[in-house]
């Protein structure tokens, strides 16, 4: 049989589109969110020069198609509300119903943001108390393109949370914007696109890779993509699922994103200090909204490779590199360290995962003065052969999980660079460490361990202390480097 690229295909879509009736993207649908107070992008496609309308509430605009069909129109920003009527006239009409005007988060990454309501804790309880209809989600179509597609692949529906639909929601994305709504009292959308097992470089446009000298080499060998050649495999190259699950979607008004990534890319985590930022930087860029919010989790524990700092652990390194990430504006992170399991790398308590994502919207995207992390390394003092390390986010204090007398998780280092378990105890806001092992402590790591569950520092408000080490020493994961 005759191969067809990408490509080819993607024209001849997009030749079909423009001449035919005015239509609008898969994404736009009954029962859609909409993004309040920003101008509310509409886009489609129509016979060439057709002249569209779009109207949405009291308001309508209209605007003339370009020679190869396509149009777009910004509509003014409207307050949180509904439900609403979209209606777009062309030489033909449609009307999408029940739209409301809210935010909007795109929620994507691998399985654990994939994982569903249905397979998390207490999903029984959780499923029959699902009363919100004003938090709206729809879920993309897993699918490959070896070129950026026009629109989805495939058929999507935006549903409401009931009984009926929640159990196939994102859990993390649906206990995420189930705070939300408590806290902010506005309609909540959120557009799930997720794939379990898939690397960041696969959702990371060509051309952020060609403009960064990182991995322009790398994409510049990688060849001319065969439809059958990929259909399935999300890793099998980069790009793919930017391709055909992030592109489709830009630029419909978001108010941001929230993240669950990291695990396939653990054994290059050292590489990730430079693909997370590039991927988050290249939806901004490409979404044309500025900075906006950009929250992830950072990995939980689990067994792994059973790294240590012994042994070296590659998921430490990937917790590191996401911290690294921080540097970045209006970015966030939920540590979830305390709530990994040791054989299982999908915890089952999605629910504290979306309370401490939200936690960090409320902080940053909405300006509410709440405590948002937990303890966070700040510095640390040598005298003899102890060590005084104090944090930042101690609101309530700093205390041992589930108030045991016994903190652990430290490790400290002479000069040698061999770590050994540090007996510390709380003082205040800080911790004393030492060891009868290291008479002259150089350096400190708190769960540097693939599998850190043991990791008891906690604030007083009960979230976890950060991960972190002091020291530069050398990372196993510093050589490796992405190749398709």
């Amino acid at each position: 049989m005759k191969k067809i690229t990408l490509l080819s295909f993607a024209l001849l879509f997009i030749g079909n589109v423009v001449f035919a009736d005015v239509r609008l993207p898969k994404i736009f649908g009954n029962g859609m969110v909409l993004q309040r107070n920003q101008p509310i992008a509409v886009w489609g496609w129509a016979d060439p020069n057709e002249s569209v309308t779009v109207s949405l509430n009291k308001q309508t605009k209209t605007i003339t198609a370009t020679s190869d069909g396509k149009w777009l129109v910004r509509l003014d920003a409207e307050r949180a509300g509904g439900p609403y009527q979209l209606a777009v006239n062309g030489k033909n009409k449609l009307e999408f119903t029940d739209v409301l005007v809210g935010d909007v988060w795109i929620c994507s990454g691998q399985s654990n943001m994939e994982w569903p309501v249905s397979a998390s804790a207490n999903a029984d309880e959780e499923i029959a108390s699902a009363s919100y209809p004003k938090i709206r989600h729809v879920k993309i179509p897993n699918t490959v393109a070896g070129e950026p597609l026009p629109d989805i692949d495939g058929a999507v529906t935006w549903q409401e949370t009931t009984p009926a639909n929640v159990g196939n929601f994102t859990a993390v994305g649906y206990f995420y914007a189930r705070e939300l709504r408590n806290a902010l009292d506005v309609p909540i959308g959120l557009i799930n696109t997720s794939w379990g097992g898939t690397m960041v470089e696969t959702w990371t446009s060509k051309e952020a890779f060609e403009q960064d000298p990182e991995f322009a080499a790398m994409i510049a060998n990688v060849p001319e993509l065969e439809a059958e050649a990929i259909k399935g495999k999300p890793n099998a190259y980069p790009t793919l699922l930017f391709n055909a699950m992030v592109s489709p979607l830009i630029p419909y008004t978001i108010k941001g994103a929230i993240w669950y990534q990291g695990e396939s890319n653990a054994g290059r985590a050292y590489q990730y200090r430079k693909a997370f930022p590039l991927l988050i930087k290249d939806w901004r860029q490409r979404w044309g909204l500025g900075d906006f919010p950009f929250y992830f989790v950072q990995l939980a524990s689990f067994k792994a490779g059973g790294g240590t700092s012994a042994t070296g652990s590659t998921w430490a390194e990937l917790r590191e590199a996401q911290t690294l990430t921080l540097s970045l504006p209006h970015t966030g992170m939920a540590v979830t360290t305390d709530i990994g399991e040791t054989d299982d790398i999908h915890p089952r308590n999605k629910q504290d995962v979306g309370k401490r994502l939200a936690l960090v919207a409320l902080h940053d995207a909405y300006g509410k003065k709440v405590e948002y992390s937990g303890p966070v390394f700040k510095q640390f003092k040598v005298s003899g052969n102890r060590l005084t390390v104090s944090f930042d986010h101690v609101d309530g204090g700093l205390a041992a999980k589930n108030n045991a007398t016994e903190l652990l998780g430290f490790e400290i280092a002479g000069e040698d660079q061999q770590f050994k378990p540090a007996h510390a105890t709380i003082k205040g806001n800080t911790v004393i460490l030492h060891s009868d092992s290291v008479a002259k402590p150089v350096a400190v790591r708190y769960a540097w361990a693939d599998d850190a569950g043991e990791s008891s520092l906690f604030n007083g408000i009960g979230l976890p202390a950060a991960p972190f080490r002091t020291d530069d020493w050398p990372s196993v994961t510093q050589e490796v480097k992405y190749a398709p």
